[in-house]
């Protein structure tokens, strides 16, 4: 069963989590879910971001996010884009169809509600990025992992080390992120077979608010990129792209 949300619901709630998020750092943590009486319509008052805007403030945006640790954070420069026209195509959603890249510490960072971060090696946050970046979640700002390869005991250290009072736990397969556009049944989808273990999707849950979203041995981020490069099947490219947009839409309505 597929669950449709209209494009002018979409357009209310990125234009309000952009702006709450935004806001976080002058007004402290403030709840996405907690929709005020009357819609904002003044602009978001983070600080201007380091790249242009979208021209709709409403289109929805996916930031890259530019790690330390020695990882190869800008690994598949065609997952984002790819995976924006998808949900476009599949949804009608306003689309700012340009990848964003920011850096923890960079002022843009509460302009964007949404993080991507995948590649191979290290991850590693300093206590000052892992300090903002907590911030950041606990505001309303979501952050995918993907586990592109090689990455797992570092994400799992970086992680501790953002929430070291919750770690990691496997999310089961009746949470809302498999069925919030599609249905995943059976958990999140395997596309690359890496060392032949089952696709796993773990998370940090902060008051009933998936905040971080982590998935191992799955790697959806190779099935978004171009065709030619990894030569997956069209099946696993399509259940790699529906995953993303079933995160996507998570990470929006919660």
């Amino acid at each position: 069963m597929i669950r449709r949300i209209s494009k002018y619901m979409v357009g209310l709630i990125l234009l309000l989590l952009i702006t709450t998020i935004g806001s976080a750092q002058q007004s402290g943590p403030i709840r996405t879910g907690q929709i005020p009486s009357t819609m904002p319509i003044m602009q978001p008052t983070a600080p201007t971001s380091l790249t242009a805007p979208p021209k709709n403030p409403t289109a929805l945006s996916i930031a890259r996010l530019h790690y330390g640790g020695g990882g190869d954070w800008y690994l598949g420069n065609s997952a984002v884009p790819n995976l924006l026209a998808f949900i476009k195509s599949e949804t009608g959603w306003p689309i700012d169809s340009e990848e964003k890249q920011v850096k923890i510490e960079d002022q843009a960072l509460f302009s964007h509600p949404f993080l991507y971060a995948t590649g191979h090696g290290h991850i590693r946050f300093t206590e000052e990025e892992a300090e903002r970046l907590r911030t950041y979640l606990t505001s309303g700002g979501f952050l995918f992992i993907n586990d592109s390869y090689g990455m797992d005991k570092s994400v799992r250290s970086a992680v501790l080390a953002l929430f070291p009072e919750r770690p990691l736990e496997e999310i089961p397969y009746d949470h809302p992120i498999y069925h919030s556009f599609y249905d995943f049944p059976n958990g999140p989808p395997k596309i690359h077979e890496h060392d032949n273990q089952p696709a796993t999707g773990w998370g940090i849950n902060i008051d009933g608010r998936l905040v971080l979203y982590y998935l191992h041995e799955s790697d959806i981020g190779d099935g978004w990129e171009d065709a030619h490069i990894h030569n997956d099947p069209q099946e696993k490219r399509i259940e790699a792209l529906k995953m993303g947009l079933n995160i996507v839409t998570y990470s929006m309505v919660h």
